[in-house]
């Protein structure tokens, strides 16, 4: 008799492995790999909920005699298929997570389990109060909103005498939208229009539709748009038996933007170059790496499009990501103008509802090219023929939870387990992926022009310390020249400002007081939309102080600039400017990225002012203008890629100047005229800043010459995550091989965060064969630790130290 392998819901390392459930014969012909299932657990066999992961014959070990059974499944087709089920396996090991960890992460929010408890008394009640509590109520849910500590600890007693039993259920959020459709069920149209009255126009309307489409439900929400149509014309059909009211589903459509259908554009030499030998790859099933580095404009979008197009050609799809949900209005727009329905959309913009819709299209077979966001890469796409990450430098691409991978890791993997290729594209590609080029193992194209021929915008470098004719300590006199220009030419302007809010922190000037998170090592920032001071890692928030809290001197001042700061600066010096706002304050609202990018697009306004998100992958033709308000923001931050993030940043924004006929123009505003992260930029010169960088990073010992593995400690209490740490450096110190260097631990950058304490241990190497299995030893303790409110994390080769 068969039984199946269950990867259960409990993520601990005792419970990392799957277990073997007995397979009720009712359910022995639809089970198979993929499902989920709920399965009872431990003593107290409560409900959880579990993925089948294989099947296997019933053996001496394990006869299904011995084994609980499957309660339920909770799909009808596997949500996991075979490569998905094999990816979390090497995912887990990857990153020293959970297996079901990794398998949740695949899917969209709304399918993972929902747990409920409750108590239920077992007849004949005799307990007085038992009876009194459930009265007429058969069962109750087992927390505070039903039931006291006290009354928890009675409930208990009851069950060791027998007299309530507790009942687990484990319930699947995921739910379609339905709506209400209208099914005909005439046969004689002529006879009927006999019965309908000449004035009756709204009938008549209704049996016109119902005859041009006799066999298809039509929804009731689309006919009441004919007009005539109401939703009492189709009741009195219903009453008359003409048409039957069926309930179907609604499909939630995350885009609903026009379509513009383009055909594919002649191909530059450069471009032709690339195309070539990715067509080859795909058409040859070969798994090799590409890495495109063009510089901004130079077309890459058309050579992803016309790879895509190649994979459709060979009846195999098409996995786009890009790095952040700015970038991805317009990435969708040319996608879906090229491809049409075949395209679906993943990121973290959409509703749980809408992306569950997508995800169950994609699923099903029903969309051929995927766009999306970092998770997107887990897309069920049996037939995958390309994979493309577009502006692959980004940090982004790197999960700073559980499980922490990288989304290029996963997406070479998936391309070898499908034999195709993977796309690598930027204008300034990751020193880790450049290096890789440098030896081989990626494959380099490059793009070195523009499409149009156009030159790369005019860089000018404008020195904040040298004494000049400044607006305030945000605009310099050249900058605001250059704007009132070019809004004169009625073009636009583009302004980068790597901080969002009105400012970065309050000082008092009596004491020296700086107003800092109650709950993390942060100063606050004000945030005058809202009048309140806010801390960007935890989200806690008070009013603006009229005072200092410590002193109550009244002479407090506000010193950094944040975004909304820029803008109010800005409507000053130049009145007349229709200003746009793109921070994550004004972007939190759905759609509102999508929202800003259209109305700049459409030339509603001059100057689109905002943050990081701004600086990459947009493409306006009328923006002449790039300003950069502080190109020092995270130059000298404690982390060894500061350099490159300025770099890739400044090139980035750089790039959205002069895109199309008109002669682009770049002002970046710098307290560190000297560095050469700034000095490189100006000369957009990739090749020389790699070779620099790459220089420094090979006398420091860092990736790529070296990779990296950071431990992270957390607790409530220091002293516990200190201590922690030297427990942890000890065990390192006994295992890894002698050229294998460890730093720390030390506090981390910024050392609270949400009232808890951050150390971290760096470990540094080449090669050592010990560490995997130490580090495996190090996850195995972490269980141990949670009890004691400690928490250890651990991040193979990560790209933020902060």
């Amino acid at each position: 008799m068969p039984s199946a392998a269950v990867i259960v819901d409990v993520p601990t390392m005792q419970t990392n492995f799957p277990y073997s459930y007995a397979i009720p014969p009712e359910l022995q012909s639809q089970l198979q790999p993929g499902l989920r299932v709920v399965v009872p657990f431990g003593a107290g066999n409560r409900q959880v909920e579990g993925f089948v992961v294989g099947l296997q014959d019933d053996d001496a070990k394990h006869p299904t005699d011995e084994l609980k059974p499957i309660t339920r499944l909770m799909d009808l087709t596997p949500v996991v298929n075979q490569e998905l089920l094999e990816l979390s396996d090497w995912l887990a090991q990857r990153t020293y997570s959970f297996r079901i960890s990794c398998l949740l992460t695949m899917l969209p929010n709304v399918m993972k389990a929902k747990y409920q408890t409750t108590v239920a008394p077992v007849p004949p009640v005799q307990d007085q109060w038992l009876a009194k509590v459930f009265a007429d109520q058969q069962e109750l849910p087992l927390d505070q909103t039903h039931f006291t500590n006290r009354e928890v600890a009675r409930l208990t007693e009851l069950r060791k005498q027998g007299q309530v039993e507790v009942h687990y259920h484990v319930k699947n959020q995921a739910k379609r939208k339905t709506e209400v459709a209208v099914v005909n069920q005439i046969t004689d149209f002529s006879r009927c229009a006999t019965e309908i009255r000449k004035n009756a126009t709204g009938q008549q309307a209704l049996l016109h539709q119902l005859e041009q489409q006799p066999k298809t439900p039509l929804r009731q929400r689309e006919l009441t748009k004919v007009p005539g149509i109401s939703a009492a014309v189709i009741k009195t059909f219903a009453d008359r038996g003409w048409v039957r009211k069926v309930t179907v589903e609604q499909y939630r459509n995350p885009y609903d933007q026009p379509r513009h259908p383009d055909q594919p554009q002649p191909l530059t030499p450069d471009q032709q170059r690339a195309v070539t030998p990715i067509n080859k790859a795909i058409r040859d099933q070969q798994s090799t790496v590409f890495l495109l580095e063009g510089v901004t404009g130079s077309g890459k979008t058309e050579v992803y499009l016309q790879t895509i197009q190649q994979a459709l050609n060979q009846d195999e799809q098409a996995l786009m990501l890009v790095p952040e949900i700015a970038l991805t209005p317009q990435m969708v727009t040319r996608v879906k103008n090229r491809f049409g329905d075949q395209v679906a959309i993943l990121h973290s913009g959409l509703s749980n509802g809408e992306k569950y819709d997508e995800w169950r299209r994609i699923n099903a077979g029903a969309a051929q090219v995927v766009v999306g966001a970092r998770s997107a890469v887990f897309a069920p796409l049996p037939k995958l023929g390309l994979i493309i990450l577009d502006e692959e430098h980004d940090p982004s691409y790197k999960q700073s939870d559980n499980p922490r991978y990288h989304t290029r890791d996963v997406a070479i993997w998936r391309a070898q387990y499908h034999h195709c290729p993977v796309v690598l594209g930027s204008a300034t590609p990751s020193l880790e992926s450049r290096a890789r080029a440098e030896k081989g193992r990626y494959q380099l194209l490059q793009l070195p022009h523009r499409i149009n021929q156009q030159q790369l915008p005019a860089i000018q470098i404008v020195d904040m310390t040298a004494p000049s004719e400044h607006y305030g300590d945000l605009f310099s006199q050249e900058l605001v020249t250059a704007l009132q220009s070019t809004l004169a030419r009625k073009e636009q302007v583009v302004l980068l400002l790597n901080r969002r809010g009105f400012s970065s922190f309050m000082l008092c000037r009596d004491c020296g007081y700086v107003l800092k998170c109650p709950h993390c090592d942060i100063s606050l920032t004000m945030h005058l939309d809202s009048h309140t001071m806010k801390c960007h890692y935890c989200g806690f928030e008070t009013a603006i102080p009229n005072e200092c809290p410590q002193c109550h001197s009244r002479h407090i001042r506000y010193f950094g600039t944040g975004t909304e700061k820029a803008e109010q600066q800005l409507q000053r010096l130049i009145p007349q400017a229709r200003i746009l706002r793109m921070d994550v304050d004004t972007t939190r609202k759905k759609g509102a990225h999508q929202r800003i990018l259209s109305q700049f697009g459409d030339q509603q306004a001059d100057i689109l002012l905002g943050t990081q998100m701004i600086a990459k992958g947009l493409d306006f033709p009328n923006v002449t203008l790039v300003g950069v308000l502080n190109a020092d923001t995270g130059l000298d931050l404690p982390d060894f890629r500061a350099s490159e993030r300025t770099f890739d940043l400044l090139t980035q924004v750089a790039g959205r100047a002069g895109r199309a006929e008109k002669a682009g123009q770049v002002i970046i505003q710098t307290f560190n005229p000297q560095h050469y992260a700034i000095q490189l930029a100006q000369q957009q010169d990739y090749e020389a800043f790699f070779r620099k960088e790459m220089q420094l990073r090979h006398l420091a010992g860092y990736s790529p010459y070296y990779f990296t593995a950071q431990i992270t400690v957390s607790a409530l209490v220091e002293k516990d995550a200190a201590q922690e740490s030297y427990r942890i450096l000890q065990l390192l110190q006994q295992n890894l091989a002698k050229t294998t260097e460890v730093l720390g631990p030390t506090p981390k950058p910024i050392a609270r965060i949400k009232n808890r304490y951050y150390y971290q241990i760096i470990i540094k190497y080449k090669h050592d064969e010990q560490l995997a299995p130490t580090l495996t030893r190090i996850q195995a303790i972490s269980q141990k630790e949670v009890r004691k409110g400690l928490r250890i994390a651990i991040d193979s080769d990560p790209v933020n130290f902060m």
